[in-house]
């Protein structure tokens, strides 16, 4: 059966892309080329929240991912969520991203709110939802990211 991981990471950096950079690190995911899907997740698939991605191949190989990411220069706070749920029968299920420059609070709840109006558009009976939020402080002058990431398998070849 295949496998979806859920990662998620947060740091700062001079600039917003560092902090792009760095909050991959933290992740697991930093040396992949990321490429964005929409949020469906297929049939027979298990979903694996992690933290952290094990080693997922060689550096510069594709990585597929369904990507919430907020950055913000501080002073402020800053925060990803992403959510999800499968089919009780193992058929297929949905994620559901947001960020903002807010409270881990605002984030979950709306990203709850976003997962079940998909889950309305629908004849799939789904099952229990599950979230994950990163937050963090950015301090004056540096910039900040969060993210969470749910990482289809492992890389692919680019090229």
């Amino acid at each position: 059966m295949s496998l979806i991981r859920v990662v998620w990471g947060s740091a700062t950096g001079p600039t917003a892309m560092s902090s792009y950079d760095a909050a991959l690190a933290d992740a697991g995911v930093e040396n992949y080329n990321l490429v964005s899907v929409s949020s469906v997740i297929p049939a027979d698939v298990d979903v694996e929240a992690v933290g952290t991605a094990p080693d997922l191949g060689p550096a510069g190989e594709r990585l597929t991912v369904v990507e919430s990411r907020a950055t913000t220069v501080g002073p402020g706070r800053v925060s990803a969520a992403l959510a999800w749920s499968q089919s009780v029968d193992g058929g297929p299920g949905l994620f559901y991203e947001t960020s903002g420059e807010t409270d881990p609070e605002n984030v979950e709840r709306a990203v709850l709110e976003g997962l079940a109006a998909g889950q309305e558009l629908r004849d799939w009976e789904f099952d229990e939802p599950n979230v994950v939020v990163e937050s963090s402080d950015a301090d004056a002058g540096t910039y900040t990211t969060a993210l969470a990431l749910a990482v289809y398998g492992d890389s692919e070849p680019i090229l």
